[in-house]
């Protein structure tokens, strides 16, 4: 109803009313044209897609919305006054006429009280009579059939836009309250005068409606603007600045201080780009770093291979001093090249996918311990507990570099209590199947993990054993793990360091594995 009653309105107006409409309004309803506008895009065109303008937009079309709400009723509210004067200028008009004898009222008299009510016939129903107290010399018929007694919002509404949208020379009979004595009285006039005031009237409340709504709607976007598009702006533009450049501290948010959400945000984001900005910055240190070993890291190798080939002669001179020194510079060398060899290895790209197969964890543990050297007498207990038969879904080179890397650790830790002792100094292993998941735990006596590298483990070269470690054993493990779907974690022990590490199967192994027990 809202929508027809507009657009009655719109058509009225454009169609004219008694003295004409403005050129400003006529501008202001002048349908746009249909032609699709092919001129270029200005250049700011972008920005007026942004939300400042999508804001303003959708105040104004919502306080528009509102002034109309109240538009409609207040034009159905002005076509009943309109009539009810009408009706009581009549009721004033029936008194007089009433009062004076009937051949004492002259046709001037009659056609002056006529026009001043405006109406071509007044009549008056009392009991079972109808009195024609005045009528022109010829009543025309009416069209329309109003009752101003029984007239209600919906009806009230309808009928203004059906006035509105009505033909000029339509002729009316208006039923209204009666005066002392009488049932009703109705008058009979043309439609045309209540249709263009009410036209008038239409255009004026249209106009303030539409200034109304713009001045609101211009208020609530400068609030709504101020309050909260222009600091999200700020965080756009921020967040944008900071992505041309991470690394730059200049271009990291200086929270404005608000209590708000927003406020929190900046804080949040703030704090996001400082660790972020400071990640970075140690990761391009690191990168450096990594690109000035890789190149001087093969060759010191090599030397380091040649040292460890001379130190071997030297292990069979007999002097009791050279005996005595030359394990300890063999095992330097033995880690020195070993630190070579696992740089390398973390510096690679990208390990590659492992080749996964049943794997025997009984002679895997073998072969760690007798790389190891931790055989009988080397003062290193090893203990080992695994189910019978027990194999892991898994790349057993990968899963050997695991292994080596965990107990290799273990027997750095263990080695800082020298002299060892095999009944006090132990790596413990245990592994067991539970369904399609093989779970290794391997942990060793030794005095346990500083509660201040507990939470960076698996970050490289944070030593997890003792001064001069690697650092890189456990986050390689950590690589090898993730690789084949699995996890490694410490455990909280009361006696040293214990690692558990979890392989899952593949859906296919675990299939054949499942079709193996059945048979």
């Amino acid at each position: 109803m809202v929508a027809y009653f507009l657009i009655s309105i719109a058509r009225a107006l454009g169609a004219g009313i008694r003295d004409g409409p403005s050129p400003r309004i006529m501008a202001m309803l002048e349908p746009t044209s249909h032609q699709p506008d092919t001129r270029p895009a200005p250049r700011g065109a972008r920005w007026s897609l942004g939300l400042s303008t999508k804001l303003l937009a959708l105040t104004v079309a919502v306080v528009a919305m509102a002034e109309i709400a109240v538009l409609v009723p207040t034009i159905a509210n002005y076509r009943i006054a309109w009539l009810s004067d009408r009706l009581a200028a009549a009721r004033t008009a029936a008194l007089v006429l009433d009062a004076a004898p009937q051949e004492g009222i002259s046709p001037d008299l009659t056609r002056q009280l006529l026009e001043s009510v405006g109406a071509k016939v007044i009549v008056v129903k009392r009991e079972d009579t109808r009195r024609l107290l005045a009528a022109s010399d010829m009543p025309p018929m009416a069209n329309v059939h109003i009752d101003m007694r029984e007239t209600t919002l919906w009806t009230a509404v309808r009928d203004a836009f059906d006035t509105l949208t009505a033909p000029d020379g339509r002729i009316l009979r208006v039923v209204g309250d009666p005066p002392r004595g009488a049932d009703f009285i109705e008058i009979v006039l043309s439609g045309t005068p209540l249709r263009a005031a009410l036209l008038r009237f239409a255009a004026t409340v249209l106009l303030v409606s539409l200034a109304v709504a713009v001045a609101a709607g211009v208020l609530v976007y400068l609030s709504l603007n101020w309050l909260f598009v222009r600091p999200m702006r700020r965080l756009t533009e921020r967040i944008s600045a900071f992505r041309e450049n991470p690394e730059d501290a200049s271009r990291i948010i200086v929270p404005s201080g608000r209590s708000d959400e927003i406020g929190t945000a900046e804080e949040a984001l703030e704090e996001m780009q400082r660790e972020l900005s400071q990640t970075l910055h140690q990761k391009s240190h690191l990168a450096a770093l990594g690109l000035a070993v890789s190149k001087i890291n093969h060759d010191l190798r090599n030397l380091l291979s040649s040292a460890q080939l001379l130190s071997d002669r030297l292990a069979t001179v007999p002097d009791p001093t050279v005996q005595r020194f030359a394990p300890k510079l063999l095992a330097a060398l033995d880690r020195a090249i070993t630190y070579c060899e696992q740089t390398l290895s973390y510096g690679r790209a990208k390990e590659p996918l492992p080749e996964r197969r049943d794997v025997a964890l009984a002679h895997l543990f073998d072969e760690v311990r007798e790389t190891l050297g931790l055989q009988s007498g080397s003062g290193i207990g090893w203990v080992v507990d695994i189910e019978r038969g027990l194999v892991a879904d898994a790349d057993p080179d990968q899963l050997f570099r695991v292994i080596l890397n965990i107990a290799r650790n273990a027997v750095q830790a263990l080695e800082v209590r020298a002299p060892v002792d095999p009944e006090r100094d132990q790596i413990r292993i245990k592994a067991r199947r539970k369904g399609a998941v093989v779970e290794i735990e391997m942990g060793d006596t030794g005095p346990g993990i500083p509660a201040a590298r507990r939470e960076h483990l698996f970050e490289a070269f944070v030593s997890s054993a003792r001064r001069g470690g690697t650092g890189l054993g456990l986050p390689i493990a950590d690589e090898l793990v993730r690789a084949h779907g699995g996890e490694i974690r410490l455990l909280d022990t009361q006696v040293g360091t214990t690692f558990r590490i979890t392989i899952p199967d593949q859906p296919e192994s675990r299939h054949h594995r499942r079709e193996r027990i059945r048979a």
